[in-house]
């Protein structure tokens, strides 16, 4: 097939769960034999790659305003791609559902990932809710085929508006890093930190991550992974709640997350919207012990393979840290079960086994 994957920020991975779905999706699809072709954005993806990990890269530009930057640069890929006629494409994010029709004019059949519900974000005002709800509704019914990435958003999609959806979620089985250059850098020793790993916006509670720290007797590092592109207050925020021990090292990728990832002690996620997010089923891959925040979502990748916990209460983030922390033996056996989880049920082979035959049927 002659795939192409749309709506994301393109390949490299550098920013979320659409992108590492596009690239670790994308480099399976071409290895099986597929012509592969990955829709980026200008100022994320460099324009002279061409090509990478087997993925042809088309690199497009975008408005570079939280409004606006998914929508244009999505609408430019999509008349691209109605000209290229590709065999079917992977559109990613229920906001781009608008260009749905223009490549299904072109004949071209669209699998949607709708991913979580994007309106219950924080970040977005009365006017941004407003459009979300509108593109949930046309999410339901434009594409030939819907996607969700968690039961919870699969379930949603048939009460609310009776759509059936292919349930597929993200891949956790990373490779293991090949040295420590990050953790070298950063004065770190395997086992001897805590790590959280997310995009600091409001929904993600970086802010309430470091406030609950502070009551959290030791001298451990916590290492907080993530950038503000769109949020700068909260940034500033976050890094006046940190105390001494909080490390702030901005967006890392790659080899160098790949190390602060495996070499944890623990792991904490505290997202509060979405589906399954791949940052939180990579740690379960590491065999990392999970401590996450108690949504429905969150139950539903965890299992019983790691502990929820909130940010008031008796299960509060600082009261379930103190209890576990130097248990040794609690910590080992959650990072057993976390590691048999992901490898029965979230792996990207199985992910793109998955893709495939769904892109194939609508071909």
């Amino acid at each position: 097939m002659r795939i192409a994957i749309l709506g994301t920020r393109g390949v490299p991975a550098r920013y979320g769960g659409f992108e590492t779905l596009a690239e670790e999706l994308g480099r399976r699809l071409a290895d099986r034999g597929h012509e592969v072709t990955v829709y980026g954005r200008t100022g994320i993806v460099e324009r002279d790659l061409g090509w990478w990990r087997g993925m042809r890269l088309v690199v497009l530009p975008a408005v570079h305003a939280k409004p606006l930057e998914t929508l244009t640069h999505t609408a430019l890929s999509a008349v691209h791609a109605a000209l290229e006629g590709y065999d079917a494409v992977l559109l990613c994010n229920a906001a781009n559902a608008p260009w749905v029709r223009i490549l299904q004019l072109a004949g071209i059949p669209v699998a949607l990932n709708v991913d979580g519900l994007e309106r219950k974000r924080r970040k977005w005002g009365w006017a941004g809710r407003l459009w979300y709800r509108f593109c949930e509704r046309l999410a339901a019914l434009a594409p030939d085929a819907v996607v969700t990435d968690a039961e919870v958003i699969r379930r949603y999609y048939r009460r609310a508006y009776r759509t059936p959806s292919t349930m597929i979620a993200y891949g956790g089985d990373l490779e293991p890093p090949a040295g420590r250059e990050t953790l070298d850098r950063l004065g770190l020793e395997p086992g001897g930190y805590l790590l959280y790993v997310s995009r600091f916006e409001p929904e993600n509670n970086p802010d309430r991550v470091a406030a609950a720290y502070r009551a959290v007797p030791g001298d451990l590092p916590l290492v907080m992974v993530g950038a503000a592109p769109w949020a700068p207050g909260l940034a500033r925020k976050v890094a006046e709640l940190a105390d001494h021990r909080v490390l702030l090292p901005g967006a890392i990728y790659g080899e160098g997350y790949r190390e602060l990832l495996f070499n944890a002690r623990l792991y904490i996620h505290a997202t509060e919207v979405g589906g399954t997010h791949p940052a939180l089923v990579e740690a379960m891959g590491a065999g990392r012990p999970v401590l996450y925040h108690d949504t429905p979502e969150n139950r539903e990748v965890v299992g019983e393979a790691g502990l929820p916990f909130r940010f008031e209460g008796d299960r509060s983030l600082e009261r379930v840290l103190a209890e576990l922390i130097e248990d040794g033996d609690r910590l080992a056996e959650l990072g057993r079960l976390a590691r048999q989880r992901v490898e029965a049920r979230y792996r990207w082979d199985a992910v793109a086994d998955a893709y495939e035959a769904l892109l194939e049927g609508l071909c």
